[in-house]
C-alpha cells in the first residue's frame, strides 16, 4: 500500500510515517516510481509505535521494544533479552520526571497563593 493509504487507515500523518521510517521503526520498499509501498502488517506495526510513544517511550527505546511486541492496540511483550531492565529503567526515568514536575508544581502554586 502507497504512503496515504498506510496513512489513511492509521491515522497517522504521511509526515510521520516517513520520520518512523527515518527512525527505523517502519519499513518500506521502494516501487519502480520511487513510491514507498508498505506491506500489510505496516498498519499494526504504526499501531504498536503509537500506542508505545503513549506510553512515554522514546522512538529509540521503541526501536529496541518493537521486535518484542506482539498484538496491536495495547501491545503485549515476547521478554526478549534484557527488554524487563529497559523497561524497567524507563519507569524509574518516568517517575523521577514525575516528581520533579511535582516540586516545580508545588513552587509555582506556594507563588499563586501569596498575596
Amino acid at each position: 500500500m502507497l504512503i496515504g493509504e498506510l496513512s489513511r487507515r492509521t491515522g497517522v500523518s504521511t509526515r510521520l510515517l516517513r520520520y518512523y521510517e527515518a527512525q527505523g521503526l517502519l519499513e518500506a520498499e521502494r516501487g519502480p516510481n520511487g513510491y514507498r509501498e508498505y506491506a500489510e502488517d505496516a498498519v499494526v506495526t504504526v499501531r504498536k509505535v503509537r500506542a508505545l510513544l503513549n506510553a512515554g517511550l522514546t522512538t529509540e527505546v521503541i526501536r529496541v521494544v518493537l521486535p518484542c511486541t506482539r498484538g496491536e492496540q495495547q501491545p503485549g511483550f515476547d521478554w526478549c533479552a534484557d527488554l524487563r531492565a529497559l523497561l524497567d529503567r524507563e519507569l524509574a526515568a518516568m517517575d523521577k520526571r514525575i516528581d520533579g514536575l511535582q516540586r516545580s508544581r508545588g513552587a509555582l502554586a506556594g507563588y499563586l497563593e501569596q498575596p
